[in-house]
């Protein structure tokens, strides 16, 4: 290996790991890690339902901060357990939004999705999102 193929993997080994800085990445997976751990959060996602449960966005590619930050604040309108945690998690996402941190999870400010799942299915998702980050 030559210095210059060294230097280029030196060189996006650095830009990785400050894309990964930007986007909060280790917080992220932590709080999200520690809201899963909490058991009352699966049940199942029926849009017509009155109940406790929650449908919230599983974003398109591109889109996942502006569906992160609203599926947050619907789970902070819905009073659902460990709300410092969320609002943190609410917080980190409006921030990368509104500076355009994160550029591959906000191509728009809207949140576009396909399909609605679970808190558990939402809270798997943003893990998925920030562990690809991290690799």
């Amino acid at each position: 290996m030559n210095v210059s193929m060294l230097s280029y993997i030196l060189f996006s080994f650095l830009l990785l790991s400050v894309q990964a800085q930007k986007c909060s990445v280790h917080e992220i997976i932590r709080f999200t890690t520690r809201l899963l751990d909490k058991s009352s959060l699966s049940c199942p996602c029926r849009e017509t339902a009155v109940s406790s449960c929650s449908c919230l966005p599983i974003p398109e590619p591109g889109h996942e901060l502006p569906c992160f930050v609203e599926g947050t604040e619907h789970m902070l309108k819905n009073n659902i357990s460990s709300k410092a945690i969320i609002e943190r998690l609410n917080l980190t996402f409006q921030t990368q939004l509104d500076r355009k941190l994160c550029e591959s999870l906000a191509r728009g400010d809207q949140c576009q999705y396909k399909t609605k799942g679970d808190v558990e299915e939402f809270l798997n998702k943003i893990l998925r999102t920030y562990r690809a980050i991290n690799k």
